[in-house]
Formats: structure tokens, C-alpha cells, sequence
């Protein structure tokens, strides 16, 4: 409100003065209010100094303005000069500070020219205890050079005893101090690349010593071991198998404990295996226990088989034994059991005397299991051998060789190839092989004289069936074989080739000199016959189907066969003939008459005729197949020579009195006859 009667008093004032001042003094009163009207409310200053005249209570006359800017003034200078008195009293506390700040430098200088003064009579003392610390550390740095050398390379007279004495025994601390001892000769390179040599050559002398002496002594415990060891104790002496770990490294040490230790389990192999034959044992007592293989097995294939089974058995348990005592991994390479405490004992350094001789303990492990079935290996062969030289029978021949397959198989497995116990189940399997194909060649030539005769009804022989009842139970023993799945069809090949294919051999020589349709009918019986026991197994699905396929052309011919004994029997064979070969038919009535005649003769006994001429055909189905589709060419040979007769007699120029050339029967009429 201030603001506004402010402004509306200017505004009169400025009016009253325009009417009543110069030109000129006018001209300055208009700029003066335009500069009062054009400021804005929002300038800060303008603002404060309205809100000061407010405050004021300044009236509108020029006198209170005036006192207002006078007392304003006054109010500036009043507060300058408190200001001013202030800073006069600033200025005296500035001065105090001043003369407390030069007392301070004085007195620092004053500590300083001390300091320097200490420090020129200390830095003697300083030096030399510096030096003397340096002496310190490098007394230290040298002591414990010395303590790692004689931890790393010095053995102490306890670590020595333990390795060398044999009283003492060969346990974890043994196998620790053996390290250690093979660490320092190993760590011996290193001291022997300096300038001075004498100290790796002579703790590598003396270490050398230490080893050789410790390798003996763990060699003579080994062999000690071997001599009490029972591997059908599953509890495995752990240091055991650290020492054959250990004693790997030195191999002609290692191999003499395995010819050691294969020598006493050939012993004990071949003894327990002539045991478990006749059930006597070494001490020559009988053990009741125990069934003789040798009594208990009647037949020559459940002789093998128990042989080998216990064969089986016995590698079986030992290959575990052995994989037990010296800890053996399927990566080809030795590993202790995560179980055992000093697993770390395994990881040994390798000296310069085993370098570059690689032992691979599963190598060993395979020859050391050929060395300890070498006698039971010679025993089995002979046996078996006898075994299947003895036996006269087809089907036990091919189911001992097929055992054989088995077990050679099993053994190449269990051992990998070319182990002993795989090579003589190998050679066993050819020798039983040898015999099958010998025994299937004897029955061959022992029907041979068979080959002559002919059956009366036609029916497949009584060698040929018995043939396939010998071939059916080959086959499903081959099927039911491993050596199913592996073979590429060359075995089945050789089965057809000696159990199958000379009997069909000797069945199409039965058939060569008989006539038609008898020849015909008993190939087909017989290969319907073999084709059946063929396409009962999977192996031989493909020769089934190929015999089905020479059925099929053998079906064929005796179609055509019944076909002709049709034309031949109904007395249309001539003109049959005549048309088919384009030639000029007789067709005068006396002939289409005798024709005709010979034709009623025919049809009401052919059907019948035909049945009984195919009687011996085992196959009823097909029987009646080739007599429909022999009829139904039969049939369309008389429509031809039917249409043949009726262009004849479109053809002449008067007609015929008695009707024209014609048959007496149509078509028709003799499919209803013949069907």
C-alpha cells in the first residue's frame, strides 16, 4: 500500500511539477519517474528499499523524503565508524600475536641449534650400529642356509640306522627316510653346478651308499614278505605294496621278487587246479570237500565247461590279488588307495640309475599272470583237447567251440590280448572247430548212399529233415552266442556251407533223373522246408529269402508244366501250336469236331486230374495256386483260338449250314469247369 500511494504521490508530484518547471527541468522529472516506473518489483534492491520505507513510516511530503535519506546517511556513518573502532582494536591484538610469533621463532631456532648440536655427536653411534645390524641379518640369512642344507641334504644317524639295519623294521618311517635319501641325490645336481663340487660329491657318494644299502634291505624284506604272503587274504599288508612301488624303480630287483613270487603261485595254482580235477590234494589225502570235476562231469561239454569255469574263477581272484598288492589303476599306472595315509609316498623321485628304463606294472602284472597259469594253461589245453577229440556229436562239437568263443572273449577282457589264458582258449576254439567241420563231413558222407533214393510221397528226405532239426539247433546256439553280435556273417557263411548246402546238393541230385512234375515237386518240399528252418533265425533271414525266390522260379516251371498237360490232354495243343507260330490252322469242321469231342472228354475230369497230378506238393495252397493260374492260361489260349474261329467265319463268303466253325464248350463254360 506504501508502494502504491508512493507511486500515486509521484505520479501528482510529477504532473503538478510538469505544469509548473521549465522545458528542461520537466524533460529530467519524465525520465526520472519512467526510471522509477521501469524498475521491476523483482530487483532485489528496489525491493529492500521499499520494504526500508515501510518500515520508516516515511510520509509522502518532500520534507520527510529528505530527512529520510538524511537520516540514512547517518545511520551509514554511525556504522562505519563502529566498524573502524573494530579494526583499531584488530589491529592491537595483531600486534600482541605479532610479538608472540617472534618469541616462538626464537625459541625454535634456539631447539634447532640443539638438535644439530645431538645430532653431530650421535651419527657415529647410528653408523656403527646400522653395521652392526647388516652383520645381523646376514649371520641370520646364513644360519638358515645352513639349517634348510643340513634338513635337505644332511640324514641323521637315526634316519641312517632306519634304512639300513635290518633290525629295524620296514614301515612308514622307513619309506619317509628313503625319500628323503633319494631327495638329496636328486638335489645333489644342484651343489654340482657350482664352482666348489666336493660337497655335492660327497654327499652324493654317501647318499649313494645310504639308497643301495636301503633297496637291499627292502629287496630281502619283499622276498621274505612274498614267502608268507596269502593273497586270499583281502587285508594287504600296506607297506607292502609301498615296497613293490618302491622297488619298481630298481626293475631287476623287482623282477627277481615276481620270478620269486610266480614260482610259489605256479606251484600253488597247478596243485589247487589238479585238486579241483581229481579232488586229491598235494599231501595225496582226499579232500570231501571238494568235487571232482573229473567225476562229476558225464559229457565231453560240461568237462570244458567246468574247466574253464573254474579257470575263470581262479583268474578272476587273482587278477584282483594281484591288482590289490600292487595297487593298480586302469590308466596303466600304479596309484595308492585313497584311503591310505602315506599316499604321498607313492610320487618318489626317479634316480639316474632308473631313468629311461619306463616299467609299466600292468605290463608285469599280465606277463606275472601268464608265469602263474603257465602249468594250469598246459593242463587245461591238454584236457580239452582230449575232450573234444572225443566227442562223435554235431551239435556238442559246435557247442564246446562256441564255449570256447566265450571264454576267449571273457579272457581278453579280463586280461587284454594276447595273455596266455586268451591265446589257449583261442587255439582250443580252432581245434573245436576243426572237429565240428570233420564231424558235419562224416554225417555228410555217411547219408551219401541216401542221395539215391526217392521218396514215395514226394516228401522232403528223412536225412534232408534231420538236416535241418541238426542245423536248427546250431543256429540257435550261434544266436544265443556272443560271437553273434561280433561276426560279420562269415561263421554263419562256413554253417551253411557245411551243414546245409551238401544236403540240398544231394536233394537236387535225387531230382536230376525224375520227370516232371515229380522232380519239380520234391525240389519244392524241400526248399520249402529249408526255407522255413532257415527263416526262423535272424542269421540266416537273407538265405530264406533267397530260396524263396528260386521257389518262386521253381512254381513257375510247374505252371507251365500243368499248363501244357492241359492243352496236350484237351487235344488243342496242335492248333495252340499252329496259331502261336503264325502258321496256317486246320480248321474244317471235322477237326473243330474231333477237337470239340476230345474237349468234353477233358474238362469234366481235368480239375481232378490236375489236383491228384500235384498231390505230392506238401503245400496245398500253393498246389491250388498253380492249377488256377495254369487254368487261366489255358483259358485265354482257347479265347484266342476262339476269336481265331469266329474271324475264320466272318471271313467266308457263304454262310455255313450247320452254324459255322465253333467249339461245343465257350469260354466261359470251361472256367467254371476248371476253377
Amino acid at each position: 500500500m506504501a508502494f502504491l500511494s508512493t507511486t500515486h504521490h509521484q505520479n501528482g508530484l510529477s504532473s503538478t511539477l510538469s505544469n509548473v518547471s521549465s522545458p528542461k527541468g520537466s524533460d529530467l522529472m519524465v525520465l526520472k519517474v519512467a526510471s522509477v516506473l521501469s524498475t521491476s518489483y523483482s530487483d532485489t534492491d528496489f525491493r529492500d528499499a521499499i520494504l526500508l520505507a515501510d518500515q520508516r513510516a516515511v510520509g509522502t511530503n518532500v520534507k520527510n523524503r529528505r530527512q529520510l535519506r538524511l537520516d540514512l546517511l547517518g545511520e551509514a556513518i554511525g556504522c562505519n565508524g563502529e566498524i573502524v573502532g573494530e579494526m583499531g582494536l584488530v589491529a592491537e591484538r595483531l600486534k600482541d600475536v605479532r610479538g608472540v610469533v617472534e618469541r616462538l621463532n626464537s625459541r625454535i631456532q634456539d631447539m634447532k641449534r640443539q638438535i644439530d648440536s645431538a645430532h653431530d655427536r650421535t651419527t657415529p653411534a647410528l653408523r656403527g650400529m646400522a653395521s652392526l645390524f647388516e652383520q645381523r641379518l646376514a649371520i641370520e640369512r646364513k644360519q638358515e642356509i645352513l639349517g634348510a642344507i643340513e634338513s635337505y641334504f644332511i640324514m641323521t644317524d637315526d634316519e641312517i640306522e632306519s634304512l639300513t639295519s635290518t633290525m629295524r623294521p620296514v614301515d612308514t618311517s622307513f619309506f619317509s627316510h628313503l625319500q628323503k635319501a633319494r631327495r638329496i641325490t636328486l638335489g645333489c645336481d644342484i651343489l654340482l653346478g657350482f664352482e666348489s663340487q666336493t660337497l655335492g660329491l660327497e654327499l652324493i657318494d654317501r647318499t649313494s651308499v645310504h639308497v643301495n644299502m636301503a633297496f637291499q634291505k627292502l629287496y630281502k624284506w619283499v622276498q621274505q614278505e612274498f614267502k608268507a604272503l596269502n593273497l586270499d587274504n583281502p587285508h594287504v599288508n600296506p607297506s607292502m605294496r609301498q615296497a613293490l612301488r618302491v622297488l619298481a624303480e630298481r626293475p631287476s630287483l623287482f623282477q627277481n621278487c615276481l620270478d620269486l613270487f610266480a614260482t610259489s603261485r605256479e606251484r600253488y595254482l597247478s596243485e589247487t587246479f589238479h585238486c579241483a580235477l581229481t579232488g586229491i590234494t598235494p599231501q595225496g589225502a582226499e579232500d570231501a570237500s571238494i568235487r571232482p570235476i573229473d567225476l562229476t562231469a558225464h559229457d565231453p561239454l560240461r568237462y570244458v565247461g567246468d574247466m574253464f569255469a573254474w579257470v575263470h574263477s581262479a583268474t578272476v581272484g587273482e587278477r584282483e590279488a594281484l591288482e590289490t598288492l600292487f595297487a593298480v589303476g586302469k590308466d596303466d599306472a600304479l596309484h595308492a588307495s585313497t584311503s591310505n595315509p602315506n599316499t604321498t609316498l607313492w610320487d618318489l623321485p626317479v634316480d639316474e640309475a632308473s631313468e629311461g628304463s619306463e616299467f609299466k606294472v600292468l605290463e608285469a602284472l599280465g606277463q606275472l599272470m601268464d608265469r602263474n597259469f603257465l602249468p594250469v594253461v598246459r593242463l587245461l589245453r591238454q584236457r580239452v583237447e582230449q575232450a573234444i577229440q572225443s566227442n562223435e556229436d554235431v551239435i556238442p562239437a559246435y557247442k564246446i567251440s562256441t564255449l570256447l568263443s566265450f571264454y576267449r572273449t571273457t579272457f581278453e577282457k579280463l586280461l587284454g590280448p594276447g595273455s596266455g589264458l586268451e591265446e589257449c582258449a583261442g587255439a582250443l576254439e580252432k581245434v573245436a572247430k576243426r572237429q565240428f567241420r570233420s564231424l558235419v563231413r562224416d554225417n555228410v558222407l555217411s547219408v551219401q548212399g541216401e542221395f539215391q533214393q526217392v521218396p514215395s510221397n514226394l516228401e522232403p528226405p528223412r536225412f534232408l529233415q534231420e538236416a535241418f532239426k541238426q542245423l536248427g539247433a546250431i543256429l540257435q546256439i550261434y544266436e544265443s552266442s556272443l560271437s553273434a553280435s561280433a561276426d560279420s556273417g562269415s561263421e554263419v557263411q562256413g554253417i551253411l556251407s557245411q551243414a546245409f548246402d551238401p544236403f540240398m546238393s544231394g536233394c537236387e541230385e535225387i531230382a536230376k533223373p525224375m520227370t516232371n512234375p515229380e522232380g519239380g515237386i520234391f525240389l519244392v518240399n524241400c526248399k520249402l522246408a529249408a526255407a522255413h528252418c532257415l527263416g526262423s533265425f535272424e542269421s540266416t533271414a537273407f538265405r530264406a529269402t533267397q530260396i524263396r525266390d528260386e521257389v518262386a522260379r521253381d512254381v513257375l516251371n510247374l505252371i507251365n508244366d500243368q499248363h501244357a498237360v492241359f492243352r496236350r490232354k484237351s487235344g488243342l495243343d496242335d492248333l495252340l501250336k499252329n496259331l502261336d507260330e503264325g502258321e496256317e490252322v486246320d480248321v474244317s469242321q471235322a477237326s473243330v469236331r474231333q477237337a470239340s469231342q476230345e474237349l468234353d472228354d477233358f474238362l469234366p475230369s481235368a480239375l481232378m486230374d490236375a489236383m491228384d497230378r500235384l498231390k505230392g506238393l506238401q503245400d496245398a495252397e500253393m498246389a491250388r495256386q498253380i492249377i488256377e493260374q495254369a487254368a487261366e492260361k489255358f483259358c485265354a489260349d482257347f479265347e484266342r483260338l476262339e476269336e481265331f474261329l469266329a474271324s475264320q467265319n466272318n471271313a467266308e463268303d457263304a454262310p455255313d449250314p450247320d452254324g459255322g466253325l465253333s467249339f461245343s464248350r465257350t469260354s466261359a463254360e470251361i472256367r467254371v469247369l476248371l476253377s
